[in-house]
């Protein structure tokens, strides 16, 4: 099990650590600052450097057999540490900063679009959201000037943990359709932007809505019959 560091703070960007595994599925720490691919948020990339200085570049990073567990996938023919070696993680933070407003943009955004959802992506330049909705509902510039409006406000965000049971009692917390919360280890996450938001999700975000900037709805696009896809970009990406 890997102690998940980016839970308790998403804006860490160098930790130290120790290899806990070695194989052909990447490297496996005893903590990490890596957030792995899952809920349509990629994986970190980065670095970790050896105690003789060598940086060895992480290309992805991916869960492991359990949500515990952490694989940092890295380049070709990278010399491999051994167990035990002591080593120094480091982020590509700037990448891994786009992303965190992405996501928290797309937070937003699905309170602007009243629907559910049926499916989302992040991207380094471009984010989307798939809703289930008559497409005469769907406006860009409408969703445009609400989404930047609310982002305006410059809400501090919120990480909130409650029981399956309790998420049980209120469903209408899940929005998206595709993905399922995370259950079996007794509590689940939720990001709450106070007066704007508040469902589960395990990715990373960003403090405070206005750190995200401004959004530009790029297109809408039908794709099938319950899906009315909204793709978005940051008008400053940093």
């Amino acid at each position: 099990m890997s102690h998940l560091l980016f839970r308790e703070d998403a804006y860490l960007r160098e930790a130290d650590a120790v290899v806990a595994a070695v194989g052909e599925a990447g490297l496996e720490f005893d903590r990490t600052i890596f957030y792995p691919l899952g809920g349509g948020q990629p994986g970190d990339r980065g670095w970790v450097v050896l105690p003789d200085g060598q940086r060895i570049e992480v290309v992805d990073t991916r869960k492991g057999e359990t949500p515990e567990r952490v694989r940092h996938l890295l380049a070709p023919e990278a010399n491999l540490p051994k167990v035990g070696t002591p080593v120094r993680l480091e982020l590509d933070w700037a990448r891994r900063h786009r992303l965190m407003r992405m996501h928290t943009a797309l937070h937003v955004m699905s309170c602007v679009v009243v629907a559910p959802v049926t499916g989302g992506n992040i991207g380094e330049d471009r984010a989307r959201l798939d809703f289930d909705i008559d497409p005469a509902l769907l406006d860009a510039a409408r969703i445009e000037a609400e989404t930047n409006a609310l982002i305006a406000r410059a809400v501090d965000t919120e990480t909130v943990w409650i029981t399956d049971a309790e998420l049980d009692a209120q469903p209408e917390l899940v929005k998206t359709m595709s993905v399922s919360p995370p259950r079996g280890a007794g509590r689940i996450r939720l990001l709450r932007i106070p007066g704007i938001d508040l469902q589960p999700c395990g990715g990373t975000h960003v403090r405070n809505t206005a750190e995200i900037g401004a959004i530009r709805v790029l297109k809408i696009s039908n794709q099938g019959k319950h899906n009315r896809r909204v793709e978005i970009a940051l008008v400053d990406p940093g």
